[in-house]
């Protein structure tokens, strides 16, 4: 599989590292989740490319990005994902995002509701409290330290432990994670997300409830994939955002988990194109 070439850009002193498929249509922009970068849309990018103008950028602190030393909340995320729309001339995008992605899209559309024209929330954070244990035990001074310390059998078993198939992990995918979030420096800011959004409580609802409580303003239409079999978000979470984003449609893939996009990737691209292009889905 070709893989799209690596772009920077600046955006402020933030050198940040994307890719850029795609020469018609309207923009898309992918905005990945925890831990992870543009790579994880190396099996979508191409395809909705055909039809779009696709942007899939390493979020601040993540993958090949600059990892500057402030505190990662989702609403400077949201707006250094502007800054990144406005320093590549994009007005106007669909925004598609996967777990933090998610909640990262979601505060756009809370922040910059102009800029943002449909919106796909695949498995997102930001919809609930309930996280898994081992997350919010990551929250707490230097046991989080200690369980982000380098390994590559713990990046494979956290990645294994993210799909329905762990054979869909590939050695190249452990690897690549195990060198962005150890050797490039992105597990500090994995840390720093966790005890910003969340405690050993579960998700704080200072970073929560202004967006659940806005769910019911978000006028765009907007796409709900979720997997059924996510260990991380529970489907009664997606479930809660169809009832209240009042142009929502909710798609649960059967026997996958929290990453469609990668495990399921033909028809998650099928649904996605299918969204863009304006035809209607069922709820």
């Amino acid at each position: 599989m070709k893989m799209p070439q690596d772009k920077y850009i600046k955006i402020g002193d933030i050198n940040t590292r994307y890719w850029a498929e795609g020469d018609k249509g309207s923009n898309v922009v992918l905005i990945h989740g925890l831990g992870a970068s543009a790579d994880i849309w190396m099996h979508n990018i191409s395809a909705i490319a055909e039809g779009y103008r696709v942007y899939a950028p390493d979020l601040v602190g993540f993958g090949r990005s600059a990892k500057p030393d402030v505190k990662y909340a989702p609403s400077y995320m949201a707006a250094f994902i502007n800054e990144f729309m406005t320093a590549l001339d994009i007005k106007h995008a669909c925004l598609v995002g996967m777990s933090l992605g998610g909640g990262v899209a979601l505060q756009c559309v809370m922040q910059f509701p102009g800029n943002v024209q449909r919106l796909v929330l695949v498995d997102s954070a930001g919809l609930g409290r309930e996280m898994p244990l081992a997350m919010r035990l990551a929250t707490i001074p230097v046991l989080g330290e200690l369980m982000l310390s380098p390994s590559r059998a713990g990046m494979a078993f956290v990645l294994k432990h993210l799909v329905y198939d762990p054979a869909v992990i590939t050695d190249d995918l452990i690897d690549l994670y195990y060198e962005l979030n150890f050797a490039q420096g992105a597990a500090k800011t994995v840390l720093s997300v966790l005890r910003t959004c969340a405690t050993i409580l579960g998700g704080r609802a200072d970073v929560l409830d202004p967006v659940i409580k806005n769910l019911d303003n978000i006028k765009i239409p907007t796409l709900i994939i979720w997997g059924r079999e996510d260990r991380l978000f529970p489907v009664r979470q997606a479930r809660f955002a169809r009832e209240k984003i009042p142009d929502s449609h909710l798609h649960i893939f059967e026997r996958c988990g929290h990453m469609p996009n990668f495990e399921r990737p033909e028809e998650f691209n099928s649904m996605v194109l299918n969204f863009l292009d304006g035809q209607s889905l069922h709820s």
